[in-house]
């Protein structure tokens, strides 16, 4: 059997990566401070987005939110849109559901373009809604509502 020093080297052992010959290295950065004020849910929600181009021309898209959250969403798209674009999202929903009692603003949200990132062939929005899906102030842990009680 091989000894560690062998199979892994020395110098690599103190050292949070180790490079070998042709091998890329990605940059590591510490963790930055989360600044989100909501859990995002990695959920792929089929949406339609409205919004106008570069050139003014109001548009319809069939795109996906690839994960959602109280205050926004990341949207695949395949338009280009810029940063601190309008957009509406509209959650498409079944007949029965357009029927029940389900508020029309869950199902249409308007949002702000707030982070574009370009892929190949499709565009990552990063979108701030205009108005939070919760009433409170942040996200909430369901143990904080419980009742406390006293043993005396």
């Amino acid at each position: 059997m091989a000894s560690k020093s062998s199979v892994w080297p020395i110098r690599c052992e103190k050292r949070p990566i180790c490079r070998q010959k042709g091998a890329r290295v990605l940059e590591q950065r510490k963790q930055a401070e989360e600044r989100r004020e909501w859990v995002r849910l990695p959920l792929a929600i089929p949406v339609f987005v409205r919004s106008r181009d570069q050139s003014g021309k109001d548009f319809l898209e069939f795109a996906t939110a690839l994960n959602i959250s109280a205050g926004g969403a990341l949207v695949a798209v395949h338009r280009v849109l810029r940063p601190a674009a309008q957009v509406s999202l509209e959650i498409p929903s079944a007949p029965l559901a357009a029927s029940a009692p389900i508020p029309k603003s869950s199902r249409n949200l308007r949002a702000k373009v707030v982070r574009v990132t370009h892929g190949e062939g499709y565009h990552l929005l990063g979108v701030k809604f205009n108005h939070a899906l919760l009433n409170c102030t942040g996200p909430r842990n369901p143990l904080l509502n419980r009742k406390v009680t006293s043993s005396v």
